[in-house]
């Protein structure tokens, strides 16, 4: 077996140990919880060959697509093989965090050298939000490994842009599309990185087939030619009265309370969202910085889902460690990226070490989102030539930079930030190494 191979086995049965050790203990202690109650049994009626349906409380049973269905789809597999379980879903997800690391340990060993993808996959393999987080029946993170692998077909197809390794790229973006819709902003960027011109057009190319038949689904079961129905819901939550940059319940507009049918009702819901940003942009525009906040300040989604599920097995003050524990985890992380921008040669160096500044020093703070954005700002001033010779710098950038723009529009969640963490723990680590290397050359 060669060396890669070896490491290569070593972040996953790593990862996977991690992984499968907290399903183990979680065992079936901890039921579905928040949009994981309509994961489960969306998932259900799937695996029963009952289609992506919902039976209402009057007995009608209607075609829906409010929630994307590629979760669901994914746990339909798992229930009508092994049955449809909490530790059946725990073992899914465990395989989902494992594929993640082995392909952030690729991506790097592609872009960077062996060691420095040993070092990174391992440290995404025991990431202490993503490894928590697991028994949890939400999307984050089959979303995390889908855009993980496709970065690392990206950093293969940028090193020989074959026409397989292209196809990959825009396969995996538009597979992540149908579990989170908003994924599908990477394929552009992906595709570019790749090969250019080419790379976007093949990308699109094939993201768009593997979205296209859920789409026409769409259009003849709910009336609408799109991946999911709840746009207009996020962004009412976002944008109306009373609003606070995090999930609240939507108020039902007055113009809206007669509209019924989950399409038209998401529909509704948009117009009317839009009519109150065009009303009040500046009050919507004074929300970004709180919905930044509520996504990018502090970590632990793992225990307070694993607190919403149970709260006598896993308590508050569990919530409060696991939550500061993966802070620490990736503020450090945040903190190492910075410096690793700011020492990096190329133009604008002291706009980034400026920027760098800026960053660590919220990183002791409590508005982490602010190192987010100058991270992202410091990565955008090495400029396109740089990038394209960096693609991790590139995709964290784009993982981040198109995460903060979403949620700026919409509404944040600290569950957010996990599709861009197995990212930025890789280019932390990656960063890490080259200010000894800087340091040991100088």
């Amino acid at each position: 077996m060669t060396l890669a191979r070896r490491q290569t086995a070593l972040v996953a049965a790593v990862a996977l140990a991690a992984r499968l050790a907290v399903v183990a203990w979680a065992g079936g202690r901890f039921p579905p919880a928040h949009d994981g109650v309509r994961y489960d049994a969306l998932a259900a009626r799937l695996a029963r060959g009952l289609g992506y349906s919902w039976t209402w409380p009057d007995g009608s049973v209607t075609a829906v697509s409010h929630y994307p269905v590629g979760y669901p789809a994914l746990l339909a597999l798992a229930y009508r093989l092994f049955g449809r379980t909490v530790v059946t879903a725990g073992v899914e997800n465990a395989l989902m965090g494992a594929l993640t690391a082995v392909a952030v340990h690729g991506l790097v060993r592609a872009a960077v050298d062996e060691r420095a993808a040993l070092l990174s996959g391992l440290a995404v393999a025991l990431h202490p939000g993503l490894v928590l987080y697991t028994p949890g029946l939400m999307t984050e993170l089959p979303t995390a490994a889908l855009v993980t692998s496709a970065a690392w077909a990206c950093t293969l197809a940028a090193k020989g842009p074959t026409a397989p390794r292209l196809a990959s790229v825009g396969a995996l973006l538009g597979l992540a599309g149908l579990v989170r819709p908003q994924a599908l902003l990477l394929v552009p960027i992906f595709g570019w990185l790749a090969a250019g011109r080419r790379g976007v057009a093949m990308g699109l190319a094939i993201a768009a087939l593997v979205c296209a038949p859920w789409a026409f689904r769409n259009c003849g079961a709910v009336g609408r030619c799109t991946l999911s129905t709840n746009s207009g819901w996020n962004l009412l939550i976002g944008a109306q009265e009373g609003a606070s940059g995090a999930w609240q319940a939507a108020r039902v507009p007055e113009a809206c309370k007669d509209v019924f049918g989950e399409s038209t009702t998401d529909a509704c819901f948009g117009r009317e969202a839009t009519a109150m940003i065009a009303h009040a942009p500046l009050r919507w525009l004074a929300l970004v910085p709180r919905k930044l906040g509520a996504t990018f300040d502090y970590g632990g989604i793992g225990g307070y889902y694993l607190n919403l599920s149970n709260a006598q097995a896993f308590p508050w003050r569990a919530v409060l460690a696991a939550g500061a524990l993966e802070t620490v985890f990736e503020r450090l992380a945040l903190a190492l990226c910075l410096a690793g921008a700011a020492a990096t040669a190329g133009p604008r160096k002291r706009a980034r070490l400026a920027l760098a500044i800026v960053g660590a020093t919220f990183c002791l703070l409590p508005w982490g989102w602010v190192s987010v954005v100058a991270l992202c700002a410091a990565l955008a001033c090495s400029g396109t030539t740089l990038l394209r010779r960096r693609p991790l710098h590139a995709m964290t950038l784009a993982a981040l930079g198109t995460t903060a723009l979403v949620h700026a529009v919409f509404f944040g969640a600290p569950r957010y930030a996990l599709l861009a963490a197995p990212l930025v723990t890789a280019l932390a680590v990656v960063s890490l190494r080259e200010l000894r290397y800087d340091r040991h050359r100088s």
